[in-house]
């Protein structure tokens, strides 16, 4: 792979690892797809980050779900599920505009079939 490719996979994969982080902390930012991102950037750039990516202990087994089965374990469906109805009834709560809840509740609902449509056949939870 040509040097200038290499390094444009690397800032892809920081990032999309930056953006995973952060979405650690942030409800609307999700975390996982951006982590997935990294690992694909990562092993086209840097096999030491994206060794230690696929190895995390938190981080590992969900992105080895995706790229073996296209899966998302039960558990994890469950906590993002819930956290995008906390996160709308929050913002409900917080008396937001009625356009920005409908276009927030819009998003997360299409996110929310997306998890939970994805097989769990082979997850590790």
């Amino acid at each position: 792979m040509q040097k200038g490719a290499r390094a444009l996979w690397l800032a892809c994969g920081i990032l999309s690892l930056v953006c995973g982080i952060i979405g650690i902390v942030l409800p609307l930012l999700p975390t996982v797809p951006f982590m997935i991102l990294a690992a694909y950037a990562f092993a086209r750039s840097s096999p030491r980050l994206h060794n230690w990516l696929i190895n995390h202990p938190r981080f590992g087994p969900l992105i080895y779900n995706w790229q073996r089965y296209g899966a998302i374990s039960r558990r994890t469906k469950i906590i993002a599920v819930s956290v995008m109805v906390a996160m709308s009834c929050l913002s409900w709560w917080l008396d937001i505009p009625l356009w920005a809840l409908l276009i927030q509740t819009a998003v997360l609902f299409t996110v929310a079939v997306f998890i939970i449509t994805r097989p769990e056949h082979g997850a590790v939870p």
